[in-house]
C-alpha cells in the first residue's frame, strides 16, 4: 500500500460534499494539500482544518466552466514548484432533472461537458505528464453510476465521456506506476446529490480515496466508493487491487 505522507495532492472541490471528506482523509494520512474550489472564500475553513492537522497545504480558486481561468489555475499550481503527486477530479456539476427531456437545453450539455470532462482533462493533461517523468504519480477521476435517466442527459454524457477518456488514457499508463482509475460515490446526500439520497456522505471513506493507496500499477478500474464501505484503508486497498480493469 502506498505512503502517502509528504506527497502533495489536488482535489477539485475541495470545500464541501465528497470533495470535503477526499481533503479531511489524504491530510489524515499526511498528505499535502492543494485545495480547489470556485472562491477562495469557500475554501477557508477546509484549509485551516487540515492545516491543523499537520500538514502542509494551500487554496486556490477558478471556475471550471471557464477554460481561461482553468488554465490559470494550472500555471498557478506550477508556479508554486509543488508537484501535483496524486489528482482527485471530484468537482462536479448537476444542472438540473428535466421532467420534459425532450426539451432539454443545449446549455445543460454545454456546461456540463465543460465542467465534468473538460476541466478535468486539461488537469490530467497538464499533471500527468511530470508524473511520468517522475516515473509516479495517481489520478483518481470521479464518474457517476447513473444510466437510462434522459432527465439528466447532460451529467450523465459527461460522465459518460470522462470514463472513455479515462479508460483510453489507462490503456497507455497500465503497468507504470502512473495509475488513473476511476471512482463512482453512489447518490450521497451532498448539495448535488440532494437531501432524499440513501447514502450518508461519509459512507464514501475509504472507498473514494483508495486509487491514491494502490501498488500493483494497474489502471483503468472503476473503484466504486460504496464498494468499501466499513472496511479499513488496507482492506479497501485489497479489495480494489482484484478489481477487473475496464479498457481490457
Amino acid at each position: 500500500m502506498v505512503d502517502v505522507k509528504g506527497k502533495w495532492a489536488l482535489v477539485t472541490g475541495a470545500n464541501r460534499g465528497v470533495g470535503y471528506r477526499i481533503s479531511k482523509f489524504m491530510a489524515s494520512k499526511g498528505c499535502n494539500l492543494i485545495l480547489h474550489s470556485r472562491s477562495l472564500d469557500h475554501t477557508k475553513g477546509i484549509l485551516e482544518e487540515v492545516r491543523a492537522m499537520g500538514v502542509e497545504a494551500y487554496d486556490i480558486a477558478a471556475e471550471l466552466s471557464d477554460p481561461i481561468e482553468v488554465e490559470k489555475m494550472i500555471k498557478e499550481i506550477q508556479e508554486k514548484g509543488k508537484t501535483v503527486d496524486i489528482l482527485f477530479n471530484d468537482a462536479a456539476v448537476q444542472i438540473a432533472y428535466r421532467n420534459d427531456y425532450y426539451k432539454t437545453p443545449m446549455e445543460d450539455y454545454s456546461i456540463s461537458f465543460m465542467i465534468n470532462t473538460i476541466a478535468p482533462m486539461m488537469l490530467c493533461y497538464a499533471f500527468i505528464p511530470p508524473m511520468i517523468q517522475r516515473g509516479w504519480g495517481r489520478v483518481i477521476n470521479t464518474t457517476s453510476g447513473i444510466r437510462n435517466e434522459p432527465e439528466q442527459a447532460g451529467y450523465s454524457a459527461s460522465k459518460a465521456a470522462l470514463d472513455k477518456v479515462t479508460n483510453d488514457l489507462a490503456g497507455k499508463l497500465d503497468g507504470t506506476d502512473v495509475c488513473i482509475n476511476l471512482t463512482d460515490p453512489g447518490w450521497c446526500r451532498t448539495d448535488l446529490g440532494g437531501p432524499h439520497a440513501p447514502n450518508d456522505p461519509d459512507s464514501v471513506i475509504p472507498g473514494i480515496c483508495v486509487g491514491a493507496f494502490v501498488d500493483d500499477k494497474k489502471s483503468g478500474r472503476n473503484l466504486a466508493a460504496q464498494g468499501f464501505v466499513g472496511m479499513t484503508l488496507e482492506e479497501a486497498v485489497k479489495k480494489a487491487e482484484s478489481y477487473k480493469q475496464l479498457f481490457l
